[in-house]
């Protein structure tokens, strides 16, 4: 049976695409949230910061995701 390689850097545009579909999912799932309750408070967001970046997690950090 012959098999067809895809050309190289499908694999790169696949997860490309993957990743700016889940950051749209998860931006969509935020506003319906921060509709249904409101806005998130600073110290909800510094307290989510911290749990993805670390403690030491900073605004330029949570800026580049």
């Amino acid at each position: 049976m012959l098999k067809i390689k895809p050309p190289r850097g499908c694999g790169y545009v696949a997860e490309a695409v993957a990743r700016q579909i889940r950051h749209q999912l998860l931006g969509d799932d935020l506003r319906c949230h921060e509709e249904e309750h409101g806005r998130f408070s600073d110290e909800e967001l510094a307290d989510a910061r911290s749990k993805i970046f670390g403690a030491a997690g900073s605004l330029k950090d949570a800026d580049a995701a």
